[in-house]
């Protein structure tokens, strides 16, 4: 008993020293001053902000911690609660100005000046089942479940660099649709950020997509592509991103709705696949020609790469590419780097209790839990990064050791092979059984190299 007792002691003292440091390195209690967040007189913000930061890593909930009284904070839960609720707190601006000191002060020095960063936009599902009172709680499709739920979508921008992801701002999406809405959004004073933020979760995805990269362009966070994947992916989003300054590397739906500039016609993917030669042999993609992305008779080129779907030979998925430059196999290998926001999505919600720890009705206080978890990812990224990176011991190793491994052709090759594998469980109902049989033929027909180095990763 003693023993465990000591242990627990000792881990909560390297936690409580980790967390110390995250916050004065990055200087946390500036970020949340620059985010409208702070008091003038009573409990100081960051000290209340620190208490719910800390939560997670006891493994108990505010409600447990108080009632057993192990970390009993000098103020009541009320407090607690009038400051998650708080309308003036500005958390798209903390968490992108949290994320981007986090980036320029501990990752960007340990790379490359030639290493490539990118920007991901992705959303999953932030479920609120339990209660149909939650503030501007509406029916929204889980296209992971392919099933209507209450709740929200969580439509986050994050950035990477091919081995550390770090979260940047987010957004939690109602429904633009009035008949979507449980429960509309409390009465405000339209100039306060409470009221912009509520106004912002009421409309679409893409242009809710192009206020976060906004934040983050303004806190000059270092990427030159923007990845998402077909949700996102349309000749207006393709404009609108490129005019705030970046790429774009997405996947693109085949559909006959969406029409590109190619040999002096207008024409959908699938007319261009069909009027081309493919590629033949175990070629890395079957075909790429340059289109045109047409808006309101406004033109930007593009690169389009076909992949074929290694489960199933007759289909193929298409990649689009705003830099021209770029190889066919670069195009694939940047996009591989998506991969990572998936990895985020899952951690949020399985270990840092993403949408489980707030059963508040407060849409601002769950924007303010959502900020409370991107910042725990933050931390433990960081520490997750360093404690691989020898430079980070000192400056001695910055001129003796190569950087971490950007993410390499064939990793990338391997993450679409993921996706393929999903999308025939979601899709074609196959048992686990039978999946994993075709995955084996598929990987007995590779070359023995490729074969060696696929189960390498």
């Amino acid at each position: 008993m003693n023993k465990s007792i000591t242990q627990d002691y000792q881990n909560e003292k390297q936690i409580s020293a980790s967390v110390r440091r995250f916050f004065t390195r990055f200087h946390v209690s500036s970020a949340l001053k620059a985010a409208n967040a702070y008091k003038t007189k009573g409990i100081p913000v960051i000290e209340i902000f620190q208490y719910l930061f800390i939560l997670i890593f006891s493994n108990r909930s505010m409600y447990m911690d108080l009632l057993t009284g192990r970390n009993t904070p000098t103020f009541a839960k009320d407090t607690v609660y009038r400051f998650m609720k708080t309308a003036h707190i500005n958390w798209v601006r903390f968490t992108t100005v949290l994320s981007a000191r986090a980036i320029q002060g501990a990752v960007v020095p340990l790379n490359n000046q030639n290493r490539i960063n990118v920007l991901i936009i992705d959303d999953s599902m932030f479920e609120r089942n339990r209660s149909k009172k939650v503030e501007l709680l509406a029916k929204v499709y889980d296209h992971a479940k392919h099933s209507y739920r209450f709740g929200f979508r969580m439509l986050t921008l994050g950035w990477s660099d091919g081995s550390t992801f770090l979260p940047v701002n987010s957004v939690l999406l109602s429904s633009e649709k009035k008949k979507s809405r449980i429960n509309e959004a409390a009465p405000m004073d339209k100039r306060t950020v409470g009221y912009k933020r509520r106004a912002l979760s009421m409309t679409k995805g893409t242009e809710a997509m192009l206020e976060l990269l906004k934040a983050a362009k303004t806190a000059r966070i270092p990427a030159e592509y923007v990845l998402f994947d077909s949700w996102f992916s349309s000749p207006k989003s393709l404009h609108a991103v490129k005019e705030t300054g970046y790429d774009v590397i997405g996947m693109i739906k085949k559909t006959p709705k969406m029409y590109f500039q190619y040999g002096g016609d207008s024409i959908p993917l699938t007319e261009i696949y069909k009027r081309n030669k493919k590629r033949r042999g175990r070629s890395k993609y079957l075909l790429s020609v340059n289109v045109d992305v047409v808006k309101d008779e406004e033109s930007i080129p593009a690169k389009v790469v076909y992949v074929r779907n290694k489960n199933n030979r007759k289909d193929y998925l298409c990649l689009i590419s705003t830099d021209t430059s770029l190889s066919e196999e670069e195009i694939v290998r940047i996009y591989g780097k998506r991969w990572d926001i998936e990895v985020f999505f899952k951690v949020c919600k399985s270990y840092l209790k993403l949408s489980r720890e707030c059963n508040s009705l407060s849409y601002d206080a769950m924007t303010a839990h959502t900020a409370v978890v991107f910042t725990r990812y933050m931390m433990l990224s960081i520490e997750n990064r360093e404690s691989q990176d020898t430079r980070s011991l000192g400056e001695l190793f910055l001129y003796f050791t190569d950087e971490m491994a950007d993410i390499t052709w064939i990793q990338a090759f391997q993450l679409l092979l993921q996706m393929f594998r999903e999308l025939l469980s979601d899709t074609c109902e196959l048992s686990e059984r039978k999946i994993t049989e075709l995955v084996e033929t598929f990987m007995s027909a590779l070359p023995a190299v490729l074969q060696k180095q696929l189960k390498a990763i």
